[in-house]
């Protein structure tokens, strides 16, 4: 392989930054544009001399800026990672040495090696992902973000044109796509570009573009003593390293929906969100994570290219972002779906089981009564609240927010499910009222649980955003909650064979209003055998 750190210099490092054992079992990785030695609880990585139309480290004054500007970087989310960073020289007697007065010849980043199973990608993989790690990551994401100055307040549009503009570049050297089919895939990013230019420009405007991550994908994102580290940001371009911040979440969310875990990525948009309220940028989130795929299309592309081994696997690869990046630009329709239910009836599951499939990617944004009660009184989700929060009027301001938050992203566009008891109603009519004002289409569901495991589910809840006891179930059972207008879904068994049963309901419904027949009555699902 070509354009590789000169062999001196890695012997140089094995022998300097390794000790005893460590020497002999070095592994050596490589990329696109690094080397990885990785022996030991140490990892250095050397810049390769390439220079492609993204990246230039053709020259060991480059590399050094690049080496220093990550440690710099890195240092804001993962400084026990990253160590220090070395020069590499060569002295007047011909011999190499480190951080040496001769004339500088390469430049390493040393960092402390960490457990590569806890990477989130291996982890991906294995299967191990789990809800509350995506939880955490998108609260994590959403305070890096908050903790970003902002950056040029101009020019939000002409940022993204930038990153358009080293696309068609990178795509122009690779023989793997068509010519047409680039020049089609080409024209349709520019002409969601021109669509959303107003939108990208006002949030530059509001302080939105901010010197983030750059490179936030599985592959960099690691545990440390339990909790997501993010690693390796883009150090090399600070034009393309200086984006939107839902650009920068963007990746990670193309990431999950790439790797077919599409309600991570929805989990993980909505944590952030509850942090962050940044819904206004909804609009621009598919086009953000359409250009990550066509990222690393090209990048994949490449890579294949230029592939002793594996060409074909790295082109296959290459060819799947490049389709998720067309298929993410299909416009998907925005709509509403309620999922009520008494407390323990698993309604803010089945809600979050739904949202990846529910318009446009990644999916719906879950507005929650229990997140935004717990909002409203400025304490985390997992804080119990004393009984006042929960009086009639505090209640009453809870489905106001709930209502009108609802009518702000279907606003923008995007879609919305929206979890809370509904006990009333007079609240379950004013969710349709809602869709009808954003001319949009509805759906309520009810969750039908027997009282006896309403009682049994509540009675064994720890650390959720509920605060529902059994003496609160035994009273919301004892009220009369109306007609209810809304399909009945039997909510015992399985969460997830409940949250089947309701995407059935929406599948059906989806597919009458395609057919133009939306006129028939709410239904009562029956359970299958066994469960009721």
């Amino acid at each position: 392989m070509t354009d590789m750190p000169d062999q001196g210099v890695v012997r140089l490092l094995k022998t300097s930054c390794f000790e005893g054992d460590d020497r002999q079992a070095i592994e050596t990785v490589t990329t696109h544009i690094s080397l990885l030695l990785l022996g030991g609880e140490t990892a250095l990585k050397l810049k390769r001399p390439v220079r492609l139309p993204y990246v230039d480290f053709s020259t060991p004054e480059l590399r050094l800026a690049a080496c220093e500007r990550e440690l710099e970087l890195n240092r804001r989310t993962a400084p026990q990672l990253y160590r220090g960073v070395h020069r590499v020289t060569l002295e007047d007697d011909g011999a190499l040495k480190l951080d040496g007065a001769g004339k500088l010849v390469d430049a390493v980043v040393v960092m402390h090696r960490f457990d590569e199973t806890t990477l989130l990608d291996r982890m991906a993989e294995d299967g191990a992902l789990t809800e509350p790690l995506m939880a955490r990551l998108g609260a994590s994401i959403a305070s890096f973000h908050a903790s970003l100055p902002p950056q040029d307040r101009s020019g939000g549009a002409r940022r993204m044109a930038v990153v358009l503009d080293v696309n068609e570049a990178a795509l122009a050297t690779t023989e793997l796509f068509g010519e047409a089919e680039t020049r089609r895939f080409n024209a349709a990013f520019r002409a969601e570009l021109a669509r959303f230019a107003p939108l990208l420009d006002r949030r530059a405007g509001e302080g939105l573009v901010r010197r983030g991550h750059g490179d936030l994908h599985l592959r960099n994102i690691c545990l440390v003593n339990g909790e997501p580290v993010l690693f390796d940001c883009l150090e090399f371009d600070e034009t393309l390293g200086t984006t939107d911040v839902l650009y920068d979440l963007a990746f990670l969310l193309m990431d999950l929906w790439h790797r077919d875990l599409p309600d991570f990525a929805n989990l993980v948009l909505n944590r952030y969100l509850d942090l962050t309220g940044d819904e206004a940028g909804l609009p621009a989130l598919p086009f953000f994570m359409a250009v990550r795929a066509a990222v690393r299309a090209h990048v994949g592309a490449t890579a294949a290219e230029g592939a002793d081994e594996n060409g074909e696997e790295l082109a296959a690869a290459a060819r799947s972002y490049f389709d998720l990046a067309v298929d993410l630009l299909r416009p998907r329709e925005a709509r509403l779906v309620a999922v009520g239910g008494l407390s323990g009836s698993g309604k803010s599951t089945v809600a979050a089981r739904l949202a990846a499939g529910i318009g446009p990617v990644p999916g719906a944004r879950t507005v929650s009564s229990d997140r935004l009660r717990k909002r409203l009184f400025g304490v985390s989700p997992d804080t119990r609240l004393a009984a006042e929060a929960y009086a009639p009027e505090v209640t009453a301001r809870v489905y106001d927010r709930l209502a009108e938050a609802s009518a702000a992203i279907l606003g923008f566009g995007h879609a919305v499910v929206a979890d809370a008891t509904f006990e009333r109603k007079d609240d379950r009519d004013r969710m349709a009222a809602v869709a009808r004002t954003a001319a949009t289409s509805f759906h309520g569901l009810w969750l039908d649980v027997p009282a006896e495991e309403l009682l049994r589910r509540v009675g064994k809840r720890r650390g959720d955003p509920s605060d529902a006891t059994e003496a609160v179930v035994r009273r919301q059972l004892a009220r009369d909650h109306g007609s209810l207008d809304w399909t009945i879904v039997p909510g015992e068994g399985d969460p997830e064979a409940v949250a089947a049963r309701a995407g059935a309901v929406l599948a059906e419904r989806a597919a009458r209003c395609e057919a133009g027949d939306d006129t028939s009555p709410p239904r009562e699902l029956q359970s299958e055998p066994g469960e009721r």
